[in-house]
């Protein structure tokens, strides 16, 4: 059976997330209000302009259904914007605090190969555009990749994050290994 799998679709481009999902066997759903969250195996929060994204949880009750879902167990995965949403200072489901546009601006991204623990078949391209950075975390967070000595990729527990698109690049190593954890979480 196909893992149902939650895409929040309020700002960003949730489409490229979809269209990697479906590719990977996932089902997909749109999730824009609370209702949307019902029945699905794992979340992706993609990348987009996080204060944006911020207004949009509010104005939508999306921020207690969104907490419920991570204290649940259930995978969850946040890509640049997602990265920064989970933080200390936004939904707080993870124990970090994400730098906003830590690389510098838009003129300022860039693409690079990343050794990513937990991800085999060599480096993984990874394309950052107004990225965060982990500034902060907490003991139980693993730190996966790092850019000049700066975390990009970190998981605790059930949450994983990466401070760059992976959608964009058609790389669909990460989106792999967060379906292995809704597959691992299932079983």
């Amino acid at each position: 059976m196909s893992p149902l799998v939650g895409v929040l679709a309020l700002q960003g481009d949730f489409a490229a997330h979809t269209a990697i999902l479906e590719a990977l066997g996932a089902e997909v759903r749109e999730i824009r209000v609370p209702g949307d969250l019902t029945g699905i195996d794992g979340l992706v929060i993609p990348g987009g302009e996080s204060t944006t994204m911020t207004l949009g949880v509010e104005r939508e009750g999306l921020g207690d259904p969104l907490r419920s879902f991570a204290k649940e167990g259930k995978p969850l995965l946040g890509t640049c914007a997602g990265m920064i949403m989970v933080d200390r200072d936004h939904l707080a489901i993870m124990d970090i605090r994400a730098a906003r546009n830590a690389f510098g601006r838009q003129v300022n991204s860039f693409e690079q190969d990343l050794d990513f623990d937990g991800i085999q078949g060599g480096p993984l391209r990874a394309v950052f555009i107004r990225a965060p950075w982990i500034a902060e975390h907490g003991p139980a967070v693993e730190i996966l990749a790092e850019v000049d000595g700066h975390a990009v990729a970190a998981r605790e527990a059930n949450v994983l994050v990466v401070s760059f698109h992976p959608e964009i690049s058609g790389e669909p190593r990460v989106h792999e290994l967060f379906l292995e954890m809704i597959t691992a979480h299932a079983s």
